[in-house]
């Protein structure tokens, strides 16, 4: 068992554990059940939907690298809200992030919290961000909106936790590239994962 919190916990072989790449998750979880599902919202909507009905989860698990100006490197942060970063038709009149028609507010709230990891909002978006500065999200990603709201939409568990591997700022290709293979470890250390626990 994998206790998220003091009301949640869930069987190892019950759980989906979602990648963006298969450095995010390293051999740390080559004996669980992990999706990979590229880089991008697009990737990650459909290889989920997919996944989602083949295997029917208990919970879904987000892992992967993020950037952030709010938290330090290394740190690991449980996102339990959504923007999609690079949603924007006030053009049209609707508030930035707001996605025209789809009935959701343009900040998703969904997820479990972890006990003690700091909380923190996700941006989603289809560009690399090296220039951080909006106030609306803490970290930056490309696939966790499109899980989250998958998740929303399915009525499945989310647990989204992310390691900031760099900056988003003018370092952060630089960063990302020397970072992003310790995020399977600090995920395993904390997730407890072990051979007992499958």
């Amino acid at each position: 068992m994998i206790k998220i919190n003091s009301q949640a916990s869930f069987a190892v072989q019950d759980i989906l554990f979602t990648f963006a790449l298969e450095s995010e998750a390293a051999e740390v979880f080559s004996d669980y059940n992990t999706l990979i599902t590229g880089i991008g919202k697009v990737n990650a909507a459909y290889e989920l939907s997919k996944a989602i009905h083949k295997k029917k989860p208990s919970i879904i698990i987000n892992l992967g690298s993020a950037g952030s100006t709010c938290f330090q490197k290394g740190a690991v942060i449980c996102c339990t809200k959504f923007v999609q970063r690079d949603m924007d038709v006030r053009g049209l009149g609707y508030a930035q992030y707001e996605t025209p028609l789809s009935g959701l507010p343009p900040i998703i709230e969904y997820g479990l919290l972890m006990d003690g990891l700091p909380e923190g909002i996700c941006g989603t978006g289809d560009n690399f961000e090296m220039g951080h500065c909006s106030p609306a999200y803490t970290v930056v990603d490309m696939e966790a909106y499109a899980l989250a709201m998958i998740a929303m939409k399915e009525d499945i568990p989310f647990l989204c936790l992310k390691y900031v591997s760099d900056g988003a700022d003018d370092n952060a290709a630089e960063d990302w590239l020397v970072q992003v293979h310790k995020a399977a470890i600090a995920y395993g250390k904390i997730l407890g994962l072990s051979k007992e626990n499958i």
